[in-house]
């Protein structure tokens, strides 16, 4: 059911009535990790992940994701606990386990189990961070009626073989490890017979420490189920345990905010962990990453959903827990009298109000930041919310009421409340005048021309969300269709244009050059040539971004697979919307972080008192006082970042973890990587004021060189070719790796010793065939070795064909002129060190490298 655009709504908002601790338990995440780096630790920590189910170590299942690889740095990015699918040691799904009857088969999986334990007890305090997780689906794989089940009876009928495995596994893991936390049954569903499941482990001691099942359903079944299970507990007299809804949620709501804040809500206000399923490529958080560092709207989401603190407060829907309404979910901290709220899932207008606001909190008058967090495909890079309005408004009868925008269903927006009425001057939205275009709208001309869809729909939820639900094919190889988008902007200006688009990378006519290059055109003039972005299936979108200049009025984009100056389409691609945006005073601006609303530790504290500082209020930090800022750079390279402070006071300033220096009173250039940005400011006295972090463009003060690879020293089968023209002047470097005589080296210069970013452009096609509906693309990765310090390993996520080419920055140490840089790779044993994977998911080899660009990072 979706609310008609013309339906008033009201969500109300009771900070009176609190509903526990904030929990943050929706935001783990299945297969989401691929390995150290992918995605990176500023991805991972900045969206607060607390749990992740991955992979048995060296498992066939998937490449990559697995368990006591991606464990340190998941635990040293914040995260809580790695639930381990034991089952997916094995390949296939149903799980293909060896043997010709179920008494070998068990016997098989008995032996893995051993020594998969065996592995994590060698981790030191970090398995205490382990979860294991012995059967998943077992009424769909190894106790279902398959034909690769224990004997083809599903456990929902006779449960006997299925409850002896579990309590012999169970108690072949507690042998082997007392203090383990063991998970289960890890159904589809709360099936019916759950109940029996519990029952049995209770009276034979066997009861999991951590209950989990699926809910491959709505948002609207969860709190059902979750009360469901929480009254068998009641009745069994168990518990109550932790739950893990270890797979939530379907193609058309990942990636979307305005689908996800729903679940965010009903998980959250449940007070239970949940992973987001894996449908697709594992590494990317399910659809939330963007290459390594980037994030998209649902990343942004999510980072949004880590800043609530404090406690949850009542939430009362227009339409309470139903489905693809209008949904939130709120918190109250009132150490730092702020109110937070998550919401979307509605169109059209709306108003929220917030009641029982304390007057000792927030006073008479409150100050209201509202953002959008608006959808950008899966694979589309995502700047941070934009804001809309900030503004405020006088406490009536203990109530405060805010009216919405026109709210767009993709979106998901945050609603900051806060004290008022000390002279904060109203920051100014992010954006000025905006406005998107449905590819199915556009007039078209010339051959080839369809519409596609419907895509996802909440009545087919499998296939994914598509702007307008429709899309138009035709923009290929051979021909010579034109998509005429009629547009009318108020002034003369620049603008910016986003085509959100797809190519499927294994697609016939996208093999063989990789993106699929279009021509833009204004009014038939100024053209340019844009590559399209590619993805892992049809209708994953992304977006390519340029500009044009526009005179008030009406005019023509077209995008062509022809055109008279520049040549001809090659590939395949579909195209789902055109967005403009003017790039006046609100876009060109230095992006503002106020410090109130950043993420606090070690005694700061925000001061409401400080008249004239930018937003409501200012941090204090005391020394060792820290605020710390997720911030957004659209491209790997020099930023312009102002550190805002108020009076006296010193700090420290540390990016990416990376110790800058002294905060200094002034705009200082710095090495952003492209993506998301941990800046963190940390009090070196008594008192620091913090007012806010600005972040402006290049202003070409960082020296920066480039060393195209072709130009190194090339050993054995590493060669310069001409195979790939994306590449940057036609040439790149291919064949390093599978052992270390293979291998590039550049020398590159710095002008002083100290810290750089090496940013690697790169390309990694890879991707061996799969055994079901995830596509499998590979990692490759480099050992990067930097004069005579020890060799560094950088995993390289797919950049979805070997034409098409990313960036990657590692810092590294140079010294004051010439340096060695050393690239080679081989393929990864597994855990014991010794075995090899034998279906292609451990590359050999380092990606295509097209050259190396030198940055000192301050």
């Amino acid at each position: 059911m979706t609310t008609p655009p013309s339906a008033a709504q009201t969500l109300t908002v009771d900070l009176g009535t609190d509903t526990g601790p904030v929990h943050g338990g929706a935001s783990g995440t299945l297969y989401g990790l691929y390995g150290e780096g992918v995605p990176s630790r500023n991805v991972v920590e900045g969206m607060y992940v607390r749990t992740v189910a991955t992979k048995a170590q060296d498992g066939t299942q998937h490449p990559g994701a697995d368990a006591l690889e991606i464990l340190p740095s998941f635990v040293a990015a914040g995260g809580r606990d790695v639930y381990v699918y034991m089952t997916d040691i094995y390949r296939g799904f149903p799980y293909e386990w060896p043997g010709a009857t179920g008494e070998e088969r068990l016997a098989d999986f008995r032996d893995r189990v051993r020594r998969q334990v065996e592995q994590v007890l060698t981790l030191g305090p970090l398995k205490s961070h382990v979860v294991y997780v012995p059967f998943n689906e077992p009424e769909g794989n190894m106790f279902g009626t398959g034909e690769w089940s224990y004997d083809t009876v599903s456990w929902r009928d006779d449960p006997t073989h299925y409850f002896a495995a579990w309590r012999d596994m169970y108690e072949l893991i507690r042998g082997l490890d007392p203090d383990a936390r063991i998970a289960g049954p890890n159904t589809c569903i709360l099936y019916e017979e759950v109940r029996g499941f519990l029952e049995f482990a209770r009276d034979h001691g066997v009861l999991p420490d951590v209950v989990t099942w699926h809910e491959l359903s709505s948002p609207d079944e969860i709190r059902t189920n979750v009360a469901t299970y929480r009254e068998l507990e009641r009745e069994l007299g168990i518990g109550p345990l932790p739950v893990n809804i270890n797979e939530y949620a379907h193609n058309y709501h990942l990636s979307v905010p305005g689908q996800m804040v729903q679940w965010i809500a009903a998980l959250e206000e449940s007070k239970v962990d949940a992973d987001m399923a894996y449908w697709n490529i594992d590494g990317n958080l399910n659809d939330s990453a963007v290459e390594a560092n980037k994030g998209n709207g649902q990343w942004w989401l999510f980072n949004a959903y880590g800043g609530l603190t404090g406690h949850t407060v009542q939430v009362t829907a227009p339409q309470p827990n139903v489905q693809y309404t209008l949904q939130g979910v709120a918190a109250l901290d009132g150490d730092k009298r702020q109110a937070r709220v998550l919401l979307g899932g509605g169109s059209g207008g709306a108003e929220l109000v917030f009641a029982g606001v304390d007057a000792e909190t927030f006073g008479t008058v409150v100050h209201i930041r509202l953002l959008e967090i608006p959808w950008t495909g899966q694979v589309g890079a995502s700047a941070q919310p934009l804001r809309l309005a900030d503004l405020e408004l006088p406490v009536e009868d203990d109530k405060v009421t805010l009216d919405l925008p026109e709210l767009q269903e993709m979106s998901a927006y945050q609603v900051i409340l806060s004290p008022g009425g000390n002279g904060a001057v109203p920051a100014p939205p992010s954006i000025g005048w905006r406005r998107s275009y449905e590819a199915e709208d556009a007039a078209h001309t010339g051959d080839g021309y369809v519409v596609h869809g419907p895509e996802g729909s909440p009545a087919d939820v499998e296939k994914f969300a598509t702007s307008g639900g429709h899309h138009v094919g035709g923009l290929r190889t051979g021909s010579d269709l034109v998509l005429a988008f009629d547009v009318e902007v108020p002034c003369d200006g620049t603008y910016d244009v986003g085509v959100l688009a797809n190519s499927h990378n294994l697609a016939e006519g996208v093999r063989e050059q990789g993106p699929t290059n279009v021509f833009l055109r204004v009014d038939g003039v100024q053209p340019q040539e844009l590559r399209l972005p590619l993805g892992y299936k049809w209708a994953v979108w992304g977006r390519t971004d340029t500009r044009v200049e526009l005179t008030a009025g009406r005019h023509t984009l077209t995008l062509a697979a022809r055109d008279t100056d520049l040549g001809v389409t090659r590939g395949d691609a579909v195209v789902d919307r055109l967005d403009l945006v003017l790039r006046d005073e609100h876009v060109t601006a230095p992006a503002l972080y106020d410090a109130e609303y950043a993420s606090l530790g070690s005694g700061a504290h925000v001061d409401y008192t400080h008249r004239g500082a930018s937003g409501p209020g200012a941090v204090v930090l005391p020394r060792g006082g820290t605020a710390t800022f997720w911030v957004h750079a659209p491209a790997d390279g020099e930023a312009s970042v102002t550190v805002d402070i108020l009076g006296a006071g010193e700090g420290l300033l540390t990016v990416n973890g990376e110790e800058i220096g002294p905060v200094r009173r002034t705009a200082v250039p710095l090495f952003l990587a492209g993506g998301i940005n941990k800046i963190t400011v940390t009090g070196t006295t008594d008192r620091l004021v913090l007012d806010r972090l600005l972040v402006g463009p290049s202003r070409g003060l960082l020296p920066t060189t480039a060393y195209p690879a072709e130009e190194g020293v090339l050993t054995g089968r590493a060669h310069a070719t001409g195979a790939y023209t994306f590449a940057t002047g036609g040439k790149a470097v291919d064949g390093i790796g599978d052992g270390p005589a293979n291998a590039l080296t550049l020398t590159v210069t710095a002008e002083r010793a100290g810290r750089h970013a090496l940013t690697i452009r790169y390309s990694n096609g890879e991707q061996p065939p799969a055994t079901h509906y995830n596509p499998d693309p590979v990692c490759r990765h480099a050992d990067l070795t930097v004069n005579d310090a020890p060799t560094q390993r950088v995993l390289f996520p797919t950049t979805f064909h070997f034409n098409n080419f990313f960036e990657l920055s590692v810092p590294v140490t140079l010294r004051a002129g010439a340096n060695s840089v050393v690239v080679t790779a081989d393929e990864l044993p597994d855990f014991d060190g010794t075995g090899l994977n034998a279906h292609g998911q451990r590359s050999a080899h380092a990606p295509v490298i097209d050259q190396v660009t030198v940055t000192p990072l301050a």
